[in-house]
């Protein structure tokens, strides 16, 4: 009897030892299923590209039309930036800054387009994280360049029309080459907090980019972290938000100045011309600010994959291509540097009148 007993609780011992380790065996496979998970998770090194299947119908006139696009963006403004170097009429602060700015488009537009391209033709619509972290560093470094240098060339104007006696003690050399170099030096330095930041951030899944280049608001949203909680990211997107704000106000409030005086302008052939010296600025500043406001002021609000499609490429492909066309059609400097220079190198059969 007693020999019984000690069989049965020796059994149920058995049974509850075997229960315990059988519990034990799944709740250490669960522990090493998802410690295996979470460095599948963390593994990710790439990110895809999903805008572009959209384009898939149309993809080949689509990439003759982008490339078509970006070889006269090369073409046209490396003639408009080789002009203002070699023509020696064209050594003033407004052409000095037309050749800058010629010469940012030409690598403004090489950040993004290219990969663009590669895309549209490639299966393999990729890019390594430390490749999208580098776009998005030039591309947004070289961009704020260009907004403070097209707000810099909105107070040239302002002086140039506005006091055209002291500008040329104004505006010396030395100032407009320091103005340019600060711009530079304030544009690639904006980013770079964010862009370091970002790099620290864990991508473990998804990796699709919903866009055409690498952007913050896509690559924040494929962050393992909740983002929209974190203060830095609010502090930089209203410094952001400020210095657009800004540099809209500062160049209309110049404006204003600007026609002011050109109104009062008694003879027409004076108004005339003082206003096409600001015409082609105006117009490379509205689109260009136009469409970084349209996407970088939107508060939060959410727009369609076609809005945001349509509005990037303004931007980063539409404006670059509109600046040589502009610049080059309604300055008869730059079009008679240009005509030197092409016939010089026999491009064109040119006759003397």
């Amino acid at each position: 009897m007693f020999k019984l007993r000690s069989l049965q609780k020796s059994y149920e011992v058995g049974i509850a030892s075997s229960r315990s380790l059988h519990v034990s065996y799944f709740a250490f496979k669960g522990h090493v299923t998802k410690g295996m998970e979470n460095e599948n998770q963390t593994m990710i090194i790439e990110f895809l590209f999903t805008a572009f299947p959209h384009f898939q119908d149309g993809g080949c006139p689509f990439f003759i039309l982008l490339l078509f696009i970006y070889l006269f963006i090369i073409i046209g403004n490396s003639m408009v930036f080789v002009a203002v170097v070699l023509d020696v009429r064209l050594h003033t602060p407004m052409y000095f800054f037309i050749g800058v700015l010629a010469f940012l488009e030409i690598w403004y537009t090489t950040t993004t387009i290219p990969k663009m391209l590669i895309n549209l033709v490639s299966d393999q619509k990729t890019i390594s994280i430390a490749g999208c972290l580098l776009q998005m560093y030039f591309f947004h470094s070289i961009g704020i360049t260009e907004a403070y240098l097209l707000t810099t060339m909105a107070i040239d104007r302002y002086l140039a029309i506005c006091y055209p006696l002291r500008y040329p003690t104004i505006m010396t050399p030395q100032l407009y080459t320091s103005l340019t170099l600060g711009c530079c030096f304030f544009g690639f330095l904006t980013p770079l907090p964010e862009i370091t930041w970002i790099a620290t951030l864990p991508f473990c899944g998804p990796n699709q980019i919903h866009n055409i280049f690498c952007d913050f608001d896509p690559i924040l949203n494929l962050a393992c972290v909740d983002t929209s909680s974190i203060i830095l990211i609010k502090v930089v997107d209203i410094i952001h938000a400020m210095e657009i704000i800004s540099a809209i106000t500062l160049v209309i409030l110049a404006y204003i100045q600007i026609i002011g005086v050109i109104l009062r302008i008694r003879s027409s052939e004076g108004r005339h011309k003082a206003f096409s010296t600001c015409a082609s600025h105006l117009a490379i500043f509205l689109i260009f600010f136009g469409s970084v406001a349209l996407m970088y002021l939107r508060f939060n609000a959410k727009y369609s994959f076609i809005w945001d499609t349509t509005i990037s490429l303004m931007f980063a492909v539409l404006s670059p291509f509109f600046n040589p066309i502009i610049y080059s059609l309604r300055n008869k400097e730059i079009k008679g540097a240009i005509k030197k220079y092409l016939c010089q190198l026999k491009i064109f059969t040119c006759y003397s009148t």
